[in-house]
């Protein structure tokens, strides 16, 4: 019996922790308040601060786009290719796709912009398992942090 109790106390504190360190989301599904944002939650419009150098993402620190922060989705969608394409064939499939939105999100062409792609993209482990989610997002090319949403700023 005391080993169930330990059990359950046990999921009631992740679960707790899982809740307190999740982004919180308003009604529109705008971030109201900071934390974890699992990738596959992402949303256009999302605000999110750097991750770090990982080969695999699982989920990025969301923060309200009136903070400041590093990178914001643009465009999140599937990629339309049967197989995994060949070295860095995903990388460039993936940047050359979120560029044809940037301009949309944006309003200005990427050329002429002072904010740069970062993307996010299957890998061939997760390709294997039937991810084909490519995330866009944009972020200052001086490396400093956006205040504010980048829609329709024609930074």
């Amino acid at each position: 019996m005391k080993n169930w109790v330990v059990y359950l106390a046990a999921i009631a504190g992740f679960a707790i922790y899982g809740a307190s360190t999740n982004a919180d989301r308003d009604s529109s599904g705008a971030i109201v308040e900071g934390g974890s944002i699992g990738a596959f939650n992402v949303r256009v419009g999302d605000c999110f601060n750097d991750v770090g150098f990982e080969d695999e993402v699982s989920s990025v620190p969301g923060v309200p786009c009136a903070e400041p922060h590093d990178n914001e989705a643009y465009a999140v969608f599937d990629v339309k290719v049967t197989s995994y394409p060949e070295g860095d064939g995903m990388s460039e499939l993936a940047f050359n796709s979120c560029k044809e939105h940037f301009e949309s999100y944006v309003g200005k062409d990427y050329e002429s912009s002072s904010l740069d792609i970062t993307t996010m993209f299957p890998s061939p482990k997760s390709w294997e398992q039937n991810d084909r989610e490519v995330i866009c997002a944009v972020y200052d090319m001086n490396a400093e942090k956006l205040t504010g949403t980048a829609r329709g700023s024609a930074l």
